[in-house]
């Protein structure tokens, strides 16, 4: 990771980042966040999110198409948890630590309108409901410094990204081990209602109690080399 910093010459925040930016069109990204330090391993920020994107064959999305999902609409200021499980996963951790259960419709549905015919409700009162929560949950993602790599493959589950992504997950996850780099008692996952976060220290859900294979390294190591600034 420090040597990806000095590569693309310093981390990125969401709340700056723009699409304009010369964005590879696949790749894998680390966020990280404040107050959220290596304190068994190393030293520096620790990563708190791995992921990345086209893993479904014949899939168009690109790189910043995928985080701009989890940005959020710069203009509105919201955005839409539905179709990003870190906005989803953040989402739960802000009602969890402000002792509410509001907004009711978080997480329920694939989209407004099949929220709004499941509980007897509006779509537009769905929207409405949960506007101040997406808007707390595009702040607080949008703060957060990350990195990337560029890998240029085609997609599918196979991947190099779908094998650095998970692999990543795999090495920095506690879930089930003991603490290395753990998560600190301020956290905002530790409200989490999903084990696999509080436990594993990240806003993962998937590969948290996997395996690592160590040679994945290798693979991470040239996508690092490969990768150069935005601008």
């Amino acid at each position: 990771m420090d040597t990806l910093r000095e590569r693309l010459a310093g981390v990125s925040t969401l709340r700056e980042a723009t699409g304009r930016l010369r964005w590879p069109s696949r790749g894998v990204y680390f966020f990280f966040e404040p107050g959220e330090r290596r304190a068994g391993n190393g030293n520096g920020a620790r990563v708190v999110r791995v992921g990345t994107h086209a893993l479904k064959p014949a899939s168009r999305t690109s790189l910043w198409h995928r985080l701009s999902q989890h940005a959020g609409s710069r203009t509105t200021g919201a955005g839409n948890h539905r179709g990003s499980i870190f906005r989803l996963l953040v989402g739960e951790s802000l009602k969890s630590r402000g002792a509410t259960t509001a907004p009711q419709t978080w997480g329920v549905g694939s989209h407004p309108g099949a929220t709004a015919e499941r509980l007897g409700l509006a779509a537009s009162d769905v929207r409405a409901g949960e506007r101040e929560l997406e808007v707390g949950v595009s702040q607080y993602i949008g703060n957060l410094p990350f990195l990337f790599v560029a890998v240029e493959d085609e997609p599918g589950p196979e991947s190099i990204r779908g094998v650095i992504e998970r692999n990543s997950i795999a090495l920095l996850s506690n879930y089930n081990r003991p603490g290395l780099d753990p998560a600190s008692p301020a956290w905002l996952g530790r409200y989490s209602g999903r084990e696999r976060v509080r436990e594993s220290g990240l806003w993962n859900n998937n590969h948290v109690d996997e395996t690592h294979d160590p040679g994945y390294l290798e693979l991470l190591e040239s996508a690092v080399n490969a990768t150069g600034p935005l601008t």
